[in-house]
């Protein structure tokens, strides 16, 4: 069972990876790498101008997107390559109805999407605040990342005590 869980769930982060690397690819961003797991390099292929590595550590995955490239898109777009990832894994779990691929993938849809410093969620605010207030404010941007953290926590919380 815990086998069908870690792979489960390396598969949705893979995906969820790649459905950011195939947004960036549509919207004209360099992606040149997509990564599965942290810590040393077991093994890596470059496909199609990609290099898709495996790690050993099988916790998190990764997709290096040109951010500096990406800036420049309209905000749409932006939006579209940061949240296709939480779209793909909305998909997958609404094909893989019962399972826990589906169950796994709903998770990382509904964690990703908060507003967590470095989760979508919050790339996704922090890119429509910066247009919002055409410039950039490190006070603003300190507050919606505690913010965020704050309603982060309370979500969590509040499904701690419901479910546990």
């Amino acid at each position: 069972m815990i086998l069908t869980y870690v792979l489960s769930f390396a598969a949705a982060m893979f995906i969820h990876e790649l459905g950011h690397l195939a947004a960036a690819r549509a919207c004209g961003v360099s992606a040149p790498q997509l990564g599965l797991g942290w810590g040393p390099k077991l093994l890596g292929v470059k496909l199609r101008g990609v290099e898709f590595r495996l790690h050993l550590l099988p916790v998190g995955a990764y997709v290096r997107l040109d951010m500096c490239e990406l800036q420049t898109r309209p905000l749409v777009q932006q939006v579209f390559v940061l949240l296709a990832g939480v779209f793909v894994n909305l998909g997958a779990a609404l094909a893989t109805e019962g399972s826990w691929f589906s169950l796994m993938n709903l998770l990382l849809a509904a964690t990703n999407i908060l507003p967590l410093y470095q989760q979508d969620g919050w790339k996704c605010g922090m890119i429509m605040l910066r247009a919002l207030l055409a410039r950039r404010s490190a006070l603003v941007e300190w507050t919606f990342t505690v913010a965020g953290g704050v309603v982060s926590l309370t979500v969590f919380a509040s499904l701690a005590l419901r479910y546990l």
